[in-house]
């Protein structure tokens, strides 16, 4: 039963923080329509920031300026890279989803150069402690991940609910042409949905590093591909799928790594896949995700 609940825990952190990342998936295809496969370069920028700097800004400092950095390049990327190439029109996108490749391509060499084969320690305030949760005993990276991203995220919904930017965004999802002729400003709605993509993926960084995690390394980025298949298995233009998915795969990799030994048969590196297999499964019944609806086209 110990096991159980400490591997439960385990997935719900987990969840939390791939919530943070495929969120930022999910905003930034709402916004663009496009698929931003240098969100993993983006989120290791944002870590090796924090990495470089807690020393000298501290831990709070260093995290704040690797957010608003992160947030600035995943903006400027939109607006000078993407939308100069075909601007809010979204059948430009698949074109844009492409571009970003090649943008994860040369940030992902640059910082893999810099960081070479060194784990490096983020300074966050957890360290290695550990709490215990009646009999359990948790990690306090998991407990700081589990409440900052509920924190986050809440404020996120709050902002899609209550702001203009978030019922513009809405609207702009809804009928990009119809927004458009009422006045929307679509160039910033899309650019500011970037900004914040790119915020998230800065703080989800410093808990994929945390303990026991060994540090900040350079394939710390591609972690960001686990919280992909969770942002295609709730909707793409879902954000409580996001959430929802995010849940689903953090437990499925938990439950298989704490249970690894009785499913031998399927293979010591299942875990690895287990949340695309999870994905593939869900999307046989439901292809346009959990949370996802069907599209009306006129032609």
């Amino acid at each position: 039963m110990t096991t159980f609940l400490d591997t439960l825990f385990n997935g719900l952190a987990l969840g939390a923080v791939y919530a943070l990342v495929a969120l930022g998936f999910v905003i930034i295809f709402k916004a663009s329509g496009v698929m931003n496969f240098a969100h993993g370069s983006l989120l290791l920028l944002g870590g090796y920031l924090t990495a470089v700097l807690h020393d000298d800004l501290g831990f709070a400092g260093a995290l704040a300026v690797s957010v608003l950095v992160s947030a600035a390049v995943a903006g400027a990327m939109d607006r000078f890279l993407l939308q100069a190439g075909g601007g809010a029109d979204p059948h430009a996108a698949h074109v844009q989803t492409i571009v970003t490749i090649g943008v994860d391509i040369v940030i992902l060499t640059d910082l893999s150069r810099r960081i070479g084969g060194d784990l490096l320690a983020l300074g966050d305030p957890w360290g290695d402690d550990v709490s215990a949760l009646g009999p359990v005993t948790v990690a306090d990276s998991r407990i700081a991940a589990i409440v900052v991203s509920a924190l986050v995220i809440a404020g996120v919904f709050a902002l899609f609910r209550y702001t203009s930017w978030g019922l513009s965004l809405r609207a702009a999802a809804e009928d990009v042409e119809a927004a458009s002729l009422m006045g929307v400003r679509l160039v910033r709605v899309r650019m500011l949905a970037w900004c914040l993509a790119g915020a998230l993926a800065a703080l989800a960084a410093v808990f994929l590093a945390a303990f026991p995690a060994p540090g900040l390394e350079r394939t710390t980025g591609q972690i960001a591909l686990k919280a992909f298949p969770a942002a295609i298995l709730g909707g793409m233009a879902s954000p409580p799928g996001a959430l929802a998915g995010s849940l689903t795969i953090g437990l499925t990799e938990a439950l298989v790594a704490g249970y690894q030994s009785e499913l031998h048969v399927l293979g010591e590196g299942f875990g690895d896949v287990a949340p695309y297999a999870v994905m593939v499964l869900v999307l046989l019944v439901r292809p346009t995700g959990l949370f996802g609806g069907k599209a009306a086209v006129r032609v």
